[in-house]
């Protein structure tokens, strides 16, 4: 049979029904990115997060952002301008480690979260120091990332194990690519679309861009924002359906 992961972005809540959103998540989901203190999060926030995590079997992964919580992480920082490349390297080497430390090595994957992903998926400098900063810990973590990214470059010229994702909940260009968040639609409104999406991707590998063009996309794990409305429901209604379509939710690593 074949397998497939199911991701969250998680650890990130500021409000007592966001964390129960993220609490009930967990039991659809089959890896956790959980949030590191850098865009969101804390360290009782990533405990709770683990605890979760562990009673439902799923994987658990790191998600450390930019160190910009006025923004959530979503704001491109440039690198020598906005922020200094040992900087962000400390900071990286830190959120990666708070997580590790609580959550007792149990840490298996990073997925660097928002404008960092998506920066890192073009901008070979910050590929590399994401990358090095991988090495550096010398933990054996997988990288989680973009397709078609310098990530996957960086990662292939460290040997670092690398599995790309694609998402359920979100519009791509046809690079392969995500559609800026700035654009009308690039974060994909009902749960028709969003589980259509779902289903082409881990069944036929294929997904439909912007501009209605047809893409390959061979991912190894599909992600749902853990932040987006009606991520719960989301979550729950496309396990379902790639379940019901033949395929195992299984963690990647």
């Amino acid at each position: 049979m074949r397998m497939i992961d199911l991701n969250a972005d998680i650890g990130e809540a500021s409000t007592p029904e966001w964390a129960a959103s993220e609490a009930a998540i967990l039991t659809h989901i089959s890896s956790a990115n959980i949030a590191c203190g850098g865009h969101a999060g804390d360290e009782d926030r990533m405990r709770l997060t683990v605890h979760g995590a562990r009673a439902n079997g799923v994987s658990i992964g790191a998600h450390p952002g930019y160190p910009d919580r006025k923004n959530f992480g979503r704001l491109e920082l440039e690198l020598g301008r906005d922020i200094e490349p040992n900087t962000l390297s400390e900071s990286l080497y830190v959120q990666i480690s708070t997580l590790l430390d609580i959550a007792d090595g149990e840490v298996k994957y990073v997925k660097p979260h928002g404008a960092l992903y998506n920066q890192a998926v073009r901008q070979e400098k910050l590929a590399a120091l994401i990358g090095d900063v991988l090495i550096r810990l010398n933990m054996g973590l997988t990288w989680l990332g973009g397709p078609k990214s310098e990530m996957m470059t960086a990662a292939k010229a460290r040997n670092i194990p690398f599995v790309f994702e694609a998402f359920i909940d979100r519009q791509y260009d046809d690079h392969g690519h995500l559609v800026p968040r700035s654009l009308d639609g690039a974060v994909i409104d009902g749960n028709d679309a969003r589980i259509m999406q779902a289903l082409s991707l881990a069944k036929d590998q294929r997904v439909t861009t912007r501009s209605g063009g047809d893409l390959s996309i061979s991912p190894g794990s599909l992600c749902v924002h853990g932040d987006s409305a009606g991520a719960v429901e989301t979550a729950r209604l496309a396990r379902t359906a790639i379940e019901q379509a033949g395929l195992n939710i299984c963690a990647f690593v």
